[in-house]
This record gives structure tokens, C-alpha cells and sequence, in this order.
């Protein structure tokens, strides 16, 4: 295939201012706003996401692991002293949601839903927390 010698010059020019106007909108924008706050922004939300990751997998740990490694024993901790009840994660064996159980004095007790949702709520939140401090 062929092309004729205006085409090619046409396409180059057009190319060309192209570049030109991209390279006026790129100073532009750094003078306007000096670059920064976007790519804060990024790396805000790139942590944010990393945060939330590690936060989820260390609920998975809490409720899969009998023997608990430490972050996960201080994060039941902090809720058991926050709540004011020892709480117990599982599976049910038909699969769905995770179960909790509160130990009182009478043995464990399943929790109804909207107590089963504040617990969860606390838990995560308290996750988020101490995954967000022990990063860098």
C-alpha cells in the first residue's frame, strides 16, 4: 500500500501539533496545581487499598486459624475490651456468613443479626486501624 507524499505530511503536521498542544496542557496543569496533590492522592488510595487488602486477610486468619498469631490475638483483644464480651468466629458448615458467638456465663450464644453486624463493623474497623499504624 501507497501513500501519497501530502497524506504523510498532512498526518505528520497534524501529529505535530498534537504533541505541541500536549506539551502547553501539561505545563499548564503543573503550574496550576504543581503536580502534587494527584499524585498524593494516588498514592493515598494505592494505600488505602493495600490497607483494606491486608485488613481482609487478617479477618480471614482471625476466623480460619484456631491458634491466632499476635496481631490477630491483639485485635480480639481491643474488641473484647471495647465490647465488653469474648467473641468466638465460624463458619457454618453450610456455608454463608461468618458466625459469632459470645462467651457469657451461661456458655457460648449465637449473636442475632444486628449484633452480629456491630461486631463486624468494631472488628474492621479496629483492623483498618492496626494494619494502617504498622505500615510504613
Amino acid at each position: 500500500m501507497t501513500a501519497s507524499s501530502a497524506t504523510v505530511r498532512n498526518m505528520l503536521r497534524t501529529y505535530g501539533k498534537q504533541l505541541t498542544n500536549a506539551k502547553r496542557l501539561a505545563r499548564f496543569r503543573q503550574t496550576m496545581d504543581d503536580g502534587e496533590p494527584q499524585k498524593d492522592l494516588s498514592r493515598q488510595a494505592k494505600r488505602r487499598e493495600l490497607v483494606e487488602r491486608i485488613a481482609h486477610e487478617i479477618i480471614e486468619n482471625l476466623i480460619v486459624n484456631s491458634d491466632p498469631p499476635p496481631v490477630v490475638k491483639a485485635i480480639l483483644a481491643q474488641l473484647e475490651q471495647e465490647l465488653g464480651h469474648r467473641y468466638f468466629f465460624e463458619y457454618s458448615l453450610e456455608g454463608g456468613d461468618v458466625q459469632i458467638f459470645e462467651e457469657t456465663y451461661r456458655g457460648s450464644q449465637g449473636l442475632d443479626e444486628m449484633e452480629r453486624d456491630e461486631v463486624m463493623r468494631r472488628l474492621w474497623e479496629i483492623t483498618l486501624s492496626k494494619v494502617d499504624d504498622t505500615m510504613l
